[in-house]
């Protein structure tokens, strides 16, 4: 079943090491298919070198195994709970990228004062309280963060004392936005090491990420 979209995700699980945002067998990408509503994520506890599509795992919106012969990522039940709540996802990354994890380690929001955070971001990537793994918790702090949280333009949220999770309309725009948010946290901690970064103003953030999402590109 869902022969491409197993392939795609295979494929995109590479640019997790080749980004370094995970080590060993840390992290993890799903997507779900707009017309089955299926999702394909990672096994688990397969090193990213040994992944190929046929190990990729099929389970429905619930979670439940639909097709596969290895046991889902442990994060699957996080994923299912953030596709049953947001419709509009696609693709969801988990990543313990270690920039962004170790601000993550302090329960800090990144503060937007680059303006590639404007642009990919549209402000802050929040900070979500912790919880813990296995469960629909952590997922059910994800959707809180991106809907009520002090940026709903985020596709990244931080969780406390975890790692990242992005999530996109494509796996592949949510693994730009685990790229990204892994690229300006490394730079703003530079920063913060140097001194105080200066804050962008709220109405240049917002000029930056309609001109990027709206005018940017081709």
């Amino acid at each position: 079943m869902l022969d491409e979209l197993r392939r795609t995700v295979s494929d995109l699980h590479a640019e997790l090491p080749r980004n370094n945002l995970v080590t060993w067998t840390s992290g993890n990408i799903s997507a779900r298919d707009p017309e089955t509503g299926l999702v394909v994520i990672k096994p688990s506890g397969l090193r990213f070198e040994e992944l190929a599509p046929e190990h990729m795992v099929i389970v429905d919106v619930d979670g439940k195994l639909v097709e596969g012969d290895l046991k889902p990522s442990s994060d699957t039940a996080t994923h299912c709970y953030i596709y049953r709540q947001m419709p509009e996802v696609g693709g969801i990354v988990h990543t313990h990228s270690p920039y962004a994890t170790a601000w993550a380690a302090l329960g800090r929001d990144i503060p937007c004062v680059l303006t590639a955070m404007a642009d990919e971001f549209g402000g802050v990537i929040p900070c979500g309280g912790f919880a813990l793994i296995g469960g629909e918790e952590i997922g059910r702090e994800v959707v809180r963060v991106l809907r009520e949280g002090p940026n709903p333009n985020s596709p990244a949220v931080i969780m406390q004392n975890h790692g990242v999770f992005t999530v996109g309309p494509t796996p592949l725009a949510a693994v730009k936005a685990a790229v990204m948010c892994e690229d300006v946290a490394r730079t703003v901690y530079l920063a913060v090491q140097l001194g105080e970064p200066i804050p962008i103003a709220p109405e240049d953030i917002q000029r930056l990420h309609h001109r990027y999402t709206h005018v940017y590109g081709q």
